[in-house]
């Protein structure tokens, strides 16, 4: 792992970088599309996240440089300030360089804070997709987001509200609004929350007994999944001693992972434990 150097390289004569801000998808390395990969295996540098999977790092070729910028709700390697005056210093310094971001960056990623940033510096950036952390852990997990006659749409939402100045501030939600039974609500960074969540919830108007679902490391061979219902899901996280990341789906479609669940990392039986955990 490098430092970051001197911020304030002049870009080399002749020689224009680029920054391209790319999704490493939930952690499965074969998840990543076919322009991440290329953009990776070709990068002069690469600045990833905490939520990048070892099995994705792996891919990065032997030599390049690898900043890590990775942050929790607890501590980070570098302030977000830094990360932008990283991207620009590669930038300036004539290099093609890859931000690295857990599934998409521009969900709940900042790839949209930082691009603004490159914009405002005149760097070239380019910004490529990848299958969010909602979209993959749902479907490793058997839970489609949306299914006829159990919810017409999907919200995704984040449990950890940070203020400009990287202050955690209270979650102030539309619970109103949030608290629809035909819709699924997807939390990420939800775990040091949950239970204020699950309780606002339920105040507005959910049922205590919608099915509710914990994915953590998702798409990986370390993947667990926890399902109960809305009153109950803190608890069974809890004693199942689930961490980081996890993902948790609220809704009548997180019931289906009793049917759907089809991942079974390292040949665990799933499927009796989901359905156990409803009895």
């Amino acid at each position: 792992m490098n430092s970051i150097g001197d911020y304030g390289s002049p870009l080399k004569a002749g020689n224009r970088g680029k920054i391209f801000l790319v999704g490493a998808g939930p952690g499965d390395p074969e998840l990543l599309t076919l322009k991440a990969l290329k953009a990776i295996e070709s990068a002069d540098a690469v600045v990833y996240d905490r939520l990048v999977s070892e099995a994705v790092l792996a891919l990065i070729p032997r030599g390049v440089p690898r900043f890590f910028a990775g942050k929790s709700c607890k501590e980070k390697a570098m302030t977000q300030e830094e990360i932008h005056q990283l991207l620009i210093a590669l930038a300036r310094e004539g290099k093609r360089a890859v931000r690295l971001k857990g599934g998409d960056p521009l969900l709940f990623g900042r790839g949209g804070e930082e691009a603004l940033e490159l914009a405002k510096h005149h760097i070239d950036f380019e910004i490529i997709p990848g299958i969010t952390s909602a979209q993959g852990c749902a479907a490793y997990a058997g839970i489609p987001l949306t299914h006829r006659g159990l919810a017409s749409g999907v919200r995704f939402l984040t449990g950890h509200r940070v203020t400009a100045e990287d202050t955690a501030d209270p979650l102030d939600l539309n619970w109103q609004s949030l608290a629809d039974g035909d819709t699924t609500l997807v939390v990420y960074m939800g775990l040091a929350n949950l239970g204020i969540i699950t309780a606002k919830l339920m105040e507005h108007g959910l049922p205590a007994n919608t099915p509710a679902a914990a994915i953590a490391h998702g798409t990986t061979p370390q993947q667990r999944i926890t399902i109960s219902n809305l009153s109950e899901i803190e608890g069974a996280v809890a004693k199942a001693k689930l961490e980081p990341p996890t993902l948790v789906i609220i809704g009548k479609v997180a019931g289906l992972a009793c049917e759907l669940a089809w991942f079974m990392p390292e040949g665990e039986a799933i499927l009796p434990k989901l359905a156990q955990s409803q009895t």
